[in-house]
């Protein structure tokens, strides 16, 4: 029986020591570490950003807390610097036709300009074009045009009395305007009783003669008409002449500033026009606005006819320095896409210009949109709306109601804006499969990912890169300063978090928590600087108020209320290992697994399966564990037992094959009888050909059965089994180092199930000789033994005795 040698505390140390590496190293460095640590994903960004146009938009897949977001945004803000400003958008009011707003593209902090020197110029007019029509000048016009109509009125007004009195009739011209006549006779006025006492002959000529009269009266009166409304037009003219100075004087420095945009100088002749038509909006009502009060930039024009020469500043990059980078935490509809809104005025709605607002989209255009993918499929109207933007390279200012009502209410239709802009998804590996392999549309746009690796390989560069990362983000945070020995000690931890003595963890998120916790204590023990004690008391403490579950736990295996053993023997019965995982707190824990074995023809049951407790990989990993049976006990005979499987006191779900080595190490024991130590705890996976293959979870499983063992008592010859492989992933703890240094706990490696079983039980486990047996006085001949002895009981027939026929009575 070969002799399995145990680790040795050296074989166990974490290489290199980043002690010994920070003392000589500057760490205040300020490299992005984060991006020297995903070179994968660092590629996938650098081919997004050098291929023009909309198609190569980069997926950025990883677990939250790598850092993925922090990654994105330090590898996009030095490239944005580097890069062009966008221009300004703004819509205009389309004077011609409102419901077609304009939209104008202007230099970067332009549209501000453009913005604040309407408002000034319509300020303004509105204070001083009232006072323009009080000037002497134009009120001798105005004068001149009312004595003209005033003398065509009078010459009119005296025809139709002269035409009246010829026919014998007098004219009277109401208030109103209405014209009454009243027929005289021999100079007087003849009253309505006298005109009916008249014969009727001469009744009949009074009213034709005043018929005639009216006649004539109407003709001169549409000549009074046609006066009044020539003096209408030219006092008009008149005006608009009079303001045309005015508001030429004014618009004439806008002009200059933006001569070489057509659009606006189209613009600025129909705003001209648009005042020019409304100025009894400005005539009506004198606005006279102190000269010394300050004009305040961007304020709102307060009369709503006004609004409509306004200026709708959509995007503004006055304050952008390069190309921007847009985050959107919440990307509903609206905000990633834009929308027209709509108020209400007296019940109806309505909506201008004016109420057209930006999306997240919109502020990114020229630069890079960065989004979560899970916010984003949240709204799923937005994704939708974000596809086909990238796919058509522009964007329609919409409102997804619009397609849902039975009745479109009227709103305005902007023309689409141009977009060339970069998109950055942000999610996990399995959302990025399901939109794969399910949207067409995203494999097309989406046609980068970049991959974020959750561990990087442990070398001094890598030890140095990342006590860099830790003090830029403690620099970043505003902690207080920490030592070399404290960042040496949080390199270690990461190493623990990795599972892997070669590895360090790079979910900085966690490691941050944990330098704000180590702050926190540092200014309760009013200390400046955050050195190695520090942090380790932190993460005791940490441990200390996530471990509740494990001490819950332990207390049952000091009350022996779970029946796990840490000393003696015992035949088909050993101690395996599980993890468990609650909240972000890992804990692992012992087992009794036992087996049971008798005659009959049922095979090896599976009770955790059987009382559907196991999960698919526990059920694979049986399989496994018979399939290797069978191979090595059944090339020539069939076997023929009935036994059963099963962890006691297992009352939850398990699942994983780690325990399918113990388990068919307590199916041999109860076999061939022979008991297995129960001062050890086995944890591994066997495979169909008897290796033992690395589990996951190996440090807490360790860390978990010595801890059961130090509250019971060590006894120097407690200790676990695991598979070789696995001895890369072990990270304990100081005080289970300090066992295994003082010889009072160990930790032994198998590569094969038979290097197990002659530790568990002492006991060769023997090999298949060439007549087809097994190695005498060995686990497998033994268990071969009882395999032969339980197929000729099954097939025994037990003579049963016959019953005598009872007699009937008189027979």
């Amino acid at each position: 029986m070969k002799t399995i040698p145990e680790l040795k505390v050296r074989q166990l140390k974490i290489e290199p020591d980043p002690r010994k590496i920070l003392r000589s190293t500057d760490i205040r460095d300020n490299v992005n570490a984060v991006c020297l640590f995903q070179p994968r994903a660092r590629k996938a960004l650098e081919m997004g950003l050098s291929i023009p146009g909309m198609e190569y938009n980069v997926y950025v897949a990883g677990e939250p807390g790598l850092g993925r977001t922090y990654l994105v945004e330090n590898f996009l803000l030095p490239q944005a610097q580097a890069g062009t400003t966008p221009p300004d958008l703004v819509y205009l009011n389309n004077f011609d036709n409102p419901d077609k707003p304009l939209l104008v593209s202007l230099t970067p902090g332009r549209g501000k300009i453009l913005k604040e020197n309407l408002q000034r110029i319509v300020k303004r007019l509105r204070r001083d074009l009232p006072r323009h029509f009080e000037q002497a000048s134009y009120l001798r016009l105005q004068n001149k045009l009312f004595t003209k109509l005033a003398l065509v009125r009078d010459d009119l007004m005296d025809r139709m009395d002269e035409a009246a009195q010829k026919k014998g009739f007098s004219l009277n011209i109401d208030d109103s305007g209405a014209v009454s006549l009243t027929p005289l006779v021999e100079g007087k006025v003849l009253s309505s009783e006298e005109f009916e006492r008249l014969e009727s002959s001469q009744k009949k000529v009074i009213k034709d003669q005043s018929s005639a009269v009216l006649n004539t009266i109407a003709d001169l009166s549409r000549l009074v008409n046609k006066s009044e409304q020539e003096f209408r037009a030219k006092e008009v003219q008149l005006a608009q002449e009079h303001a045309a100075s005015l508001v030429d004087r004014l618009l004439m420095p806008i002009h200059k500033k933006f001569a070489e945009n057509k659009i606006l100088k189209k613009y600025f002749e129909s705003f001209k026009e648009d005042i020019l038509e409304n100025l009894p909006h400005y005539q009506g009502r004198q606005e006279r606005e102190p000269r010394n009060g300050p004009e305040q930039p961007g304020e709102g024009l307060s009369d709503s006819f006004f609004g409509r020469y306004d200026v709708n500043l959509f995007v503004d990059n006055s304050e952008v320095t390069g190309a921007p980078v847009v985050k959107e935490i919440n990307p509903g509809f609206f905000n990633l896409l834009g929308c027209v809104e709509r108020e209400t005025e007296w019940g109806t709605y309505y909506t201008d210009f004016s109420l057209i607002k930006a999306g997240a989209i919109h502020r990114a255009n020229g630069g890079f949109l960065i989004l979560r993918v899970d916010d984003l499929l949240n709204h799923p109207a937005a994704w939708e709306g974000l596809l086909r933007c990238l796919r058509t390279k522009q964007s329609s200012l919409d409102d997804p109601t619009d397609h849902y009502d039975m009745l479109r209410t009227r709103t305005i239709s902007p023309d689409p804006i141009p977009l060339s802009l970069k998109v950055l998804l942000i999610g996990d590996d399995e959302t990025y499969e399901l939109l794969y392999m399910h949207d067409e549309r995203f494999r097309k746009i989406f046609k980068l990912k970049a991959h974020i690796q959750d561990t990087v390989e442990r070398t001094p560069e890598s030890i140095t890169g990342y006590a860099q990362a830790l003090d830029r983000a403690g620099r970043e945070t505003g902690l207080r300063g920490f030592t070399k020995d404290a960042y040496a000690e949080l390199v270690n931890y990461s190493t623990r978090m990795a599972e892997d003595r070669e590895r360090l963890s790079l979910h900085f998120s966690h490691l941050r928590e944990i330098m704000i916790e180590s702050n926190a204590l540092a200014i309760s023990q009013d200390k400046r600087i955050i050195d190695a004690g520090i942090v380790k008391l932190a993460l005791d403490e940490r441990e200390y108020r996530t471990n509740l579950y494990q001490e819950e736990f332990l207390r049952e295996y000091d009350r022996r209320s779970i029946k796990v053993l840490t000393q003696g023997q015992g035949v088909g019965v050993a101690n395996g290992l599980s993890v468990t995982q609650v909240g972000d707190y890992v804990m692992g824990l012992p087992h009794q697994i036992s087996c049971t074995v008798g005659v009959g023809h049922g095979g090896i049951m599976d009770l955790e399966r059987e009382a559907e407790l196991g999960g698919p990989i526990h059920t694979k990993g049986m399989m496994i564990l018979k399939s290797y049976f069978v191979n090595l006990f059944a090339r020539n005979k069939p076997l023929v037992l009935t036994g059963s499987l099963c962890f006691e006191q297992s009352y939850a779900q398990v699942d994983g094959d780690s325990a399918s080595g113990a388990e068919l190490a307590a199916l041999l024991s109860a076999l061939s009888n022979v008991p297995i130590r129960l001062d050890l705890a086995f944890t591994g996976a066997i495979s169909q050909s008897g290796a033992i293959m690395a589990v996951g979870g190996v440090t807490h499983k360790v860390e978990g059965f010595f801890e059961v063992c130090r509250r019971r008592g060590l006894t120097g010859q407690q200790g676990v089994l695991l598979p070789r492989d696995n001895i890369v992933h072990l990270v304990l703890r100081d005080n289970v180092l300090q066992a295994i240094k003082d010889g009072q706990f160990h930790i032994h490696p198998v590569s094969t199930i038979e290097e197990a079983m002659e530790f568990l039980t002492g006991t060769r486990a023997g090999e298949r000789l060439k007549d087809g047996r097994f190695s005498p006085n060995s686990i497998y001949a033994a268990v071969d033994e009882r395999l032969t002895e339980l197929a000729v009981l099954a097939e025994k027939k037990c003579a049963m005795p016959r019953r005598k026929s009872i007699k009937k009575a008189g027979s």
